[in-house]
């Protein structure tokens, strides 16, 4: 009987080295910082010109130009009621002062949606929103400075503002100081170019400030 012999084959596996992965770095993504978003145009000219930008109008109102500021708050039988106030354009928003016992401050307290119209200089602006009174003194500080700043001296007494003199239609010191917000602003050209615009604004709910 003829044995077989049986070969035995040694098979060496092959190392495979694997190659060392270096991870790739990668830059931080840096966020472009955000602009701030103007008001939304409408064109409401009929005769063919283009919208009016805001930016003439904004333009003039941080300058502290303009004349005098007429504020229309509604009377209690619905009325409307129109009186001038001393104003100013400040990050954006009005502020103005009234007494408490004057009607456009009584106005204010039952209904506080109102309007602020002012002439600048070609241009005749309308701004609407709802006026929210003032009372940290942080923020009457500041205004009282800005209010010095346009010759009227005055100052902070509790959480209203108070000088030796006003207007006559002001009322007896102290006079609330009163904030509003734009939400809507029509703007109508009275040098060219002309044109019609209205503006929307973004608003933010609780904001008192």
């Amino acid at each position: 009987m003829t044995g077989k012999t049986t070969k035995t084959t040694k098979t060496t596996a092959k190392k495979v080295t694997g190659k060392k992965i270096t991870p790739t770095k990668t830059a931080p993504m840096r966020t472009a910082p955000a602009k701030a978003k103007g008001p939304t145009g409408k064109n409401l000219d009929i005769y063919g010109a283009a919208p009016i930008p805001w930016s003439r109008a904004l333009k003039q109102l941080e300058a502290g130009a303009g004349g005098t500021y007429w504020l229309a708050t509604t009377n209690p039988d619905g009325r409307p009621h129109v009186a001038a106030v001393g104003a100013l354009w400040v990050d954006g928003k009005i502020y103005f002062t009234s007494g408490t016992r004057t009607r456009k401050g009584r106005n204010l307290a039952a209904n506080a949606d109102c309007g602020l119209s002012v002439s600048l200089t070609g241009i005749d602006l309308v701004v609407e929103g709802t006026a929210v009174r003032i009372t940290d003194r942080p923020t009457l500080l500041h205004l009282a400075k800005r209010y010095a700043a346009q010759a009227w001296p005055a100052s902070v007494s509790g959480t209203a503002l108070t000088a030796e003199y006003s207007a006559p239609s002001a009322g007896p010191p102290p006079w609330n100081l009163y904030l509003v917000r734009p939400t809507t602003a029509f703007g109508v050209a009275t040098a060219e170019p002309s044109g019609a615009t209205r503006w929307q604004f973004e608003t933010t709910g609780g904001d008192r400030t």
